[in-house]
């Protein structure tokens, strides 16, 4: 069995969970690959002294991969869609950044999870993605997004207005500074913030939250996710910007985008214990009383 290790260069990311994460797991057979990137960062800034195997891009080639284990935040995890894609390579997230919803395993818990990870006490969660269908030529062959597509003003410019159809039928001008569609996994992030809904994964639907718009009746709509979705932009401004979670382009205003969901999902593991709504309760402070 391989696992991959994925993980930023950053000084949060610290040799002391590579280093558990071999001590615990190759007595059993495990062999890990690590991201080269981060594996060099480790050996020039901490003198990591555990001969490991690398990876870039093309780990996903060689089948005896199992597991991707994401040290970081969400913005980590989400960065892991670049390398499993259509694999469907499970991914767990530890989470040595902040608020986590995605890279749901405390820190202080690593030990304990790779028991759970040798006595395969997890099961899949598989996540809706988003596919830019046209337009896809902009993001280099991974026209893909776990979290959210939005298109949005590329200045401090005036607002834009994006017209979207929902199977061609026409569904609203949408007079804002931008326009999210969200998966149900994207549902807590960017989406949450311009007031969209929280959208339980599995549920089958994507959400379309406007961003800061001009009529305040606008609200944002949930949608099945088996529907097409296509946006067209205008504006004073001859350029505007899409975004594939943290990936962007610039488009111009002769450009048609259509959306829709991805032919496979984003698996990620989910360990005994843990759940949606204990990690909604956690994250967001909900049933928290200040009063003590």
């Amino acid at each position: 069995m391989r696992i991959a290790v994925y993980a930023r260069p950053t000084p949060d990311n610290q040799p002391d969970y590579l280093r558990l994460l071999h001590k615990q797991l190759s007595p059993h057979g495990v062999n890990l690959v690590v991201y080269e990137p981060y594996y060099q960062w480790l050996r020039q800034t901490y003198n990591f002294e555990i001969e490991l195997p690398v990876f870039t891009s093309e780990f996903v080639q060689d089948a005896s991969v199992e597991m991707v284990i994401s040290f970081g935040g969400d913005g980590t995890m989400l960065e892991t869609l670049k390398f499993v894609r259509k694999s469907m390579v499970p991914v767990l997230g530890v989470n040595t950044g902040r608020l986590g919803f995605l890279a749901s395993v405390a820190k202080q818990d690593l030990e304990e999870v790779t028991g759970k990870i040798l006595e395969r006490k997890f099961e899949l969660d598989k996540r809706s993605v988003l596919e830019l269908v046209k337009g896809q030529e902009l993001f280099g062959g991974l026209p893909y997004a776990l979290n959210e597509i939005t298109v949005h003003k590329k200045d401090s410019s005036s607002m834009i207005s994006i017209d979207a159809f929902v199977d061609n039928e026409f569904l609203n001008s949408y007079w804002a500074d931008g326009l999210i569609v969200s998966t149900a996994t994207g549902s807590t992030a960017y989406s949450l913030s311009c007031g969209g809904p929280i959208i339980i994964p599995g549920s089958g639907n994507f959400c379309i939250t406007p961003i800061a718009p001009h009529n305040l009746n606008v609200r944002p709509i949930v949608l099945g996710n088996n529907h097409e979705l296509t946006l067209m932009v205008k504006g004073r401004a001859q350029e505007f910007m899409v975004s594939l979670d943290s990936r962007n382009a610039v488009i111009d205003n002769t450009r048609k985008l259509i959306v829709k969901r991805a032919d496979f999902t984003f698996n990620l593991l989910k360990l005994e214990g843990i759940s949606f709504f204990n990690t909604l309760r956690n994250k967001l402070l909900w049933g928290l009383d200040k009063r003590n």
